[in-house]
């Protein structure tokens, strides 16, 4: 590990205790940053490493639930808009909801993590996302929309507190165990998008049975996370605050320019992301692709994203200027995009891969951004929930306004020329979140 990488996770993951009793500890900067570490606490997380096998279960469990209520009905669209005869607009919605509550969550997140412990609020997270998924086969419109927003919620809890007890638990080996949760994110999202038609011809030929299934894979991640829970249940110290003005100058990352740039390339990022996961069966179905060849391609397009989630943060870590990946992200994006708007059943796989090696790249840039421009650990955490909040609710437009650019035209290429267009936009702000400074 260099120099630089060992920096950037320090930035992020740790802050010196400003507590006399914890001097060779480290309070960590995440969903329960500044809260008082107590003897019952302590004696609870050692409980917790003590049984690194099920800590690392549960996690890998949760982690592939990040993405398989968003990915798995995606493939199924079309048939969930004629059941309840949505129009491409309302339609749209179904994605749409989730991604806005993405950014909702986010928001509360922070304080549930502080109040309850991480673990407690992790199984309650995996809980609500088994109600929200089998809430949205029910045969009501208001019960798929509401399932959205419990599906969207929940996700936003495991997004915002699964960075940060990894960093808590695991603070010498935080790059390897965030590989291990975002590569079993990207694989349940890869299994979910591959196996949602064939799930609907096995179980009877409906899509609410391919939705429900899901909802089992989140109970027993719950179950994985009970001991845990059961195990921290000593730690009584959570709403209990640190007193922050020792340990970082006060930065108000509301009123800084850069810090709107790196939120704005996150958002950015995310909202093409989601215009993906929300319509590209649909628009390879459109064009003439089988359902269940779209489903495939589909899942393709996520597996891929492991290459560059991988790698381009590694690089990005090794550069003072990180300017370089941002034309390199952005400009995979756009071209897998053109192609699709060219050629998008005969170069199918070709645009996949590309758009996945870009996504998974965007990704990884924006969230390594968060790290190299803040300038302490404390802005980080704060950096990191304006840019989460911030960015999903801009990238829950995205969905919704491609159908309803679809429905108007009944093409998808304005749709495509829109995001080429936010490809534009996330280049520019992105060359300015990438310049060596800091918030």
């Amino acid at each position: 590990m260099t120099a630089e990488t060992r920096t950037a996770e320090t930035r992020t993951a740790e802050i010196p205790s400003a507590e006399p009793e914890a001097a060779s500890s480290r309070v960590l900067v995440n969903a329960e940053a500044g809260v008082r570490t107590s003897a019952a606490g302590t004696a609870a997380r050692r409980a917790l490493l003590a049984h690194p096998a099920l800590l690392l279960t549960g996690i890998v469990l949760a982690s592939l639930n990040m993405r398989v209520a968003l990915a798995s009905v995606a493939p199924l669209v079309g048939e969930i808009s004629d059941a309840f005869g949505l129009s491409a607009a309302a339609g749209s919605l179904v994605t749409s909801v989730p991604v806005l509550f993405l950014g909702a969550g986010a928001l509360v997140a922070p304080w549930l993590g502080r109040r309850f412990g991480t673990e407690r609020v992790l199984f309650a997270a995996l809980l609500l996302l088994a109600v929200g998924i089998l809430a949205r086969v029910l045969p009501s419109v208001y019960a798929l929309y509401g399932g959205g927003v419990l599906v969207g919620t929940s996700i936003a809890l495991l997004n915002v507190l699964m960075p940060g007890l990894i960093k808590r638990d695991f603070p010498g080996r935080a790059a390897a165990m965030t590989s291990v949760y975002t590569g079993a994110m990207i694989a349940g999202a890869t299994v979910a998008a591959a196996a949602a038609v064939p799930l609907e011809k096995s179980l009877g030929g409906g899509w609410q049975g391919s939705l429900a299934f899901w909802s089992l894979l989140a109970v027993v991640a719950a179950l994985a996370w009970l001991p845990q829970v059961l195990i921290a249940r000593g730690r009584t110290d959570h709403g209990v605050r640190a007193a922050p003005a020792a340990v970082a100058r006060p930065v108000s990352v509301w009123r800084s320019a850069l810090a709107w740039q790196v939120t704005l390339f996150m958002g950015l990022q995310s909202l093409w992301t989601y215009v993906l996961i929300a319509w590209m069966p649909t628009i390879f179905t459109d064009h003439g692709m089988s359902r269940s060849t779209a489903g495939v391609v589909f899942a393709f397009n996520n597996l891929i994203q492991v290459a560059g989630a991988f790698a381009v943060p590694l690089l990005a870590g090794r550069m003072r200027s990180q300017r370089p990946l941002v034309v390199l992200v952005t400009t995979l994006v756009a071209a897998g995009y053109a192609g699709l708007m060219v050629a998008p059943v005969e170069g199918a796989w070709l645009w996949s891969a590309v758009l996945g090696v870009g996504q998974g790249g965007a990704v990884g840039l924006a969230l390594t951004l968060i790290v190299l421009r803040a300038g302490d650990a404390v802005t980080a955490a704060r950096l990191s929930g304006m840019a989460q909040t911030v960015g999903y609710l801009l990238a829950a437009v995205g969905p919704l306004a491609a159908g309803v650019l679809h429905q108007a035209t009944g093409s998808w290429t304005l749709p495509i020329c829109g995001v080429l267009a936010v490809c534009a936009a996330a280049l520019a702000v992105g060359l300015l979140a990438a310049r060596d400074r800091t918030v």
